[in-house]
């Protein structure tokens, strides 16, 4: 079954953890496998732009060892999608000093990879960077951009005067039905992508051909990302594309009557997303030999709305599951199908919490109010979550606030024993 929205969010906020493990017989301190990994977000908290954050440099040296190996599993979870994951870890391997693998790497539309219902259909896709390379890694087989859309059809782009066609083109044979959309990241042109992406959920799927009833449900449409702003070298936020989402949802919307819907939200505050990022720490355990379980994540990140929210909201989800482990004497569940039942085998039974951790380094600052208790507004803030996820207030609260990822992961490596 396809993810529509985010998945309901679950109630309370993360406790601290429990007592302190004892070292392993015949280990010390900081030498003994983990029992916990790091998701670190990018944007805000290890860098600016193309800075690095002062803090990130000397948060790297600590979990590294004397050979500039990782002593704990780590996972890079940003909601950017405009580069290769490859592209992305050499990014982080230069700013933080230190090799960084394309396996460490999520971005927004890593999950994706587990939609493979989509892989075999005609898609659209939108956004800036490699798109066509990103979706073919992600397994998509057959892909339309926006361009070559826009090359096939020149009429429908009408908004800036220099591209509109001074002669009527001959009609366009051959282009193929269009059977999805996918919606990478903010794209350069937005008049041209909304207008486009429109017209294919219009038309279902056939751009050129008179528009007749409008179809509804429409095409399926998958998005990553849903941030409303992001931090750069600015010193305010920047527009993010969950800013280019709702654009798009209102001009649905104000064309149709009816809401846009999505067959999938990936990205952060996802609770997909953060399943993939357990699955990734224990995989990189595995492969250093650490045969201690991986019992909990610490999520270092810089925007209460997704950082936090989706700590929080994955935190809810392991707390609901060992419940109904519980409850059910402790008895596998069967797995459940759809894109997560991929994930279940690996990602059951042994982390126990997500602990969020909020830096003040990037979109967050302390002079700010937190999230509070009223829909959409609160103490002063506005809430900026996609329209899908909802709000819970609480979940919007950070374990920890801390002044940068430096001391985060000094709190984290407290919290364990590790010096």
């Amino acid at each position: 079954m396809a993810l529509r929205g985010c998945l309901q969010a679950g109630r309370g906020l993360l406790r601290a953890a429990g007592p302190r493990r004892p070292p392993a017989r015949g280990g010390c301190a900081g030498v003994r496998p983990p029992a916990f990994g790091f998701l670190f977000d990018v944007d805000g908290v290890l860098v600016r732009g193309s800075q690095p954050v002062p803090a990130a440099r000397q948060a790297f040296r600590r979990l590294a060892d004397s050979n500039g190996r990782l002593r704990v599993p780590v996972v890079f979870l940003t909601n950017a999608g405009n580069c290769l994951r490859s592209a992305k870890a050499r990014e982080l391997s230069q700013a933080l000093e230190l090799q960084v693998s394309p396996e460490q790497v999520i971005l927004s539309h890593s999950p994706l990879r587990l939609f493979s219902q989509f892989h075999q259909k005609c898609m659209l896709v939108a956004g800036q960077g490699p798109v066509e390379e990103n979706a073919q890694d992600l397994g998509f087989k057959h892909v339309v951009t926006i361009e070559a859309l826009r090359k096939a059809y020149p009429l429908l782009d009408m908004v800036d005067h220099s591209r509109r066609p001074k002669e009527l083109p001959p009609p366009t044979t051959g282009f193929p039905t269009i059977e999805g959309v996918i919606l990478f990241g903010e794209p350069v042109r937005w008049e041209t992508s909304l207008q486009l992406i429109i017209d294919v959920l219009l038309s279902n799927g056939n751009p050129g051909a008179e528009l007749q009833d409008i179809p509804y449900p429409h095409l399926p449409v998958l998005a990553c990302n849903m941030d409303l702003l992001w931090m750069a070298e600015a010193k305010m936020p920047r527009f993010g594309h969950g800013t280019f989402l709702l654009c798009l949802e209102s001009i649905y919307k104000k064309v149709t009557g009816r809401e846009l819907k999505y067959e999938a939200l990936v990205g952060k505050p996802s609770t997909v997303t953060y399943r993939y990022a357990e699955y990734l720490i224990k995989e990189q355990a595995q492969k250093q030999g650490w045969d201690v379980p991986i019992r909990r994540l610490y999520a270092v990140g810089d925007n209460p709305m997704s950082d936090v929210y989706g700590a929080n909201l994955y935190n809810s989800y392991l707390r609901s599951a060992q419940q109904k482990q519980v409850e059910a004497g402790m008895k596998r569940n069967p797995p459940a199908a759809g894109p997560q039942s991929e994930l279940r085998e690996n990602c059951e039974g042994s982390v126990e919490s997500c602990e969020s951790i909020l830096v003040c380094t990037g979109v967050y600052r302390h002079a700010a109010a937190a999230p509070g208790a009223q829909q959409g507004h609160a103490a002063g803030t506005v809430f900026h979550g996609h329209r899908d996820c909802g709000w819970e207030p609480s979940l919007g609260e950070a374990a920890y606030i801390v002044p940068d990822v430096n001391d985060a992961v000094q709190l984290a490596f407290k919290k364990e024993g590790w010096s």
